[in-house]
């Protein structure tokens, strides 16, 4: 026979676990609130991340293999050099449309301090801020959209972490009419106090420290993008809009110029179909986009050359080279960068690496550096594609199509994704 005790301790563990279906059940339904989801699922990623990591840790970058005695060659497979989605308009490879510059503005001529109008602030939601400062951007030309309708067509997913600058300004292309775009690499201070002082805002890719790390040992480097509205010479420093820390920014020219190297120095402008030739003059030879890769490349050469140890200025001419498809070289500009190392989440960002160890037949290193940017970003699309690309050259064909479906399903938009599928179905 059951004791009084029994009986009640009975009860109890029934009430417990009522409660605790009660309050599993209560959180499910409150976790199907948008406003509580937006809030949550981060925290939730951000602990799936740790607990991952924790079990495989991200750490350094595998060192390079051996160099292979005979490379093979990519011309089997025929790889689309942009990643647009399926409507959207491939961007130009090789010179801008043909203008006639006007002469180019001395530096001295140009004022101390500019302040350009400030758009309405966009605090970025979660990954969203290439959307965001796009948005900002945007709005100085009197657009009225926002973060989530640019999201909408080139990040349906929440969780991808990147949007790079060929997807943003590709949203542009398609969706702005009534405005161009231009983006160069391997800027300078003197061009981006050019361009504000001719009244044109300018979008930068940096990297900057996260504030709190996602993993044991996380190096807390990450990629931001930064929209430049104006500069104080006497100060030395920039006014930024920020859609993660706030609007109004002041950055020093010193810590920009560090954490702008970071990206290859890319910048990213607007501007109105009848100021084409004032932009143009402004570039000067920057508008042609195969002599600006070539000065970009000059000058990460040098880099190079001034500090053997700067990963970074490695990085850059590895990426310069990859755009002239000089792609033996450029991968072994990135096994110096992994010699000496590299932030976790350089792969999340930049692919270079990707393209040059592949078509310069490097197959191992390739699977190598897909599986190492994978660790820290799982759902990383463009990671994704390459490892399956890596696995269909060495004759895994399922697990190819098994890595580019999952790319697609991150991000349903990804159209070297379908294509790549399409590609192994059709052989």
């Amino acid at each position: 026979m059951f004791s009084k005790s029994n009986v009640k301790n009975r009860r109890q563990r029934r009430w417990w676990f009522f409660s605790l279906v009660i309050g599993l059940g209560s959180l499910l339904l409150a976790y199907q609130i948008p406003a509580v989801r937006s809030r949550l699922e981060w925290r939730l990623d951000a602990a799936a991340a740790f607990v991952r990591v924790a079990l495989n840790p991200v750490g350094a970058a595998p060192t390079p293999l051996p160099m292979p005695a005979v490379h093979t060659t990519s011309e089997e497979i025929n790889i689309p050099s942009v990643t647009p989605a399926p409507t959207f308009t491939p961007l130009p490879t090789t010179t801008a449309p043909v203008v006639s510059p006007t002469p180019l503005p001395s530096p001295t001529a140009l004022p101390q301090t500019v302040k350009l109008p400030a758009p309405v602030f966009e605090q970025q939601d979660w990954n969203a801020c290439g959307p965001a400062t796009l948005a900002m951007h945007l709005r100085m030309y009197g657009w009225e959209g926002d973060q989530f309708i640019i999201s909408g067509e080139i990040k349906p997913n929440r969780r991808d972490r990147n949007v790079n600058v060929e997807e943003l300004a590709a949203y542009v292309i398609n969706s702005v009419p009534d405005l161009e775009v231009q983006y160069r690499v391997g800027g300078n201070l003197d061009m981006l106090k050019r361009l504000l002082a001719s009244g044109f805002p300018v979008m930068i890719e940096e990297s900057f420290k996260l504030p709190e790390a996602f993993w044991f040992e996380d190096d807390l480097w990450s990629g931001h993008y930064l929209l430049l509205t104006g500069y104080d010479d006497a100060a030395r420093t920039f006014i930024a809009k920020d859609s993660y820390i706030g609007r109004n920014q002041i950055v020093r020219y010193a810590d920009l110029e560090a954490n702008w190297k970071t990206f290859n120095r890319v910048y990213f402008v607007l501007y109105p179909p009848d100021q084409q030739e004032l932009v143009a003059g402004l570039l000067g030879a920057e508008w042609n986009r195969d002599a600006n890769r070539q000065h970009a490349l000059d000058a990460a050469q040098t880099a190079t050359e001034a500090d053997p140890r700067d990963s970074f200025a490695w990085f850059n001419l590895g990426t310069n080279l990859v755009y002239f498809e000089r792609y033996a070289e450029a991968s072994q500009a990135y096994d110096t960068v992994r010699q000496l190392g590299m932030p976790q989440r350089m792969l999340r960002y930049q692919f270079g690496p990707f393209h040059a160890y592949f078509h310069a037949g490097r197959t191992q290193d390739l699977l190598a550096m897909t599986e190492y940017a994978l660790k820290s970003t799982p759902n990383s699309e463009e990671a994704l594609l390459w490892q399956g690309w890596g696995l269909y050259r060495q004759g895994d064909r399922d697990g190819a199509l098994a890595s580019f479906e999952e790319a697609l399903t991150v991000n349903p938009l990804y159209a070297d994704a379908q294509y790549a599928i399409n590609y192994v179905a059709a052989n």
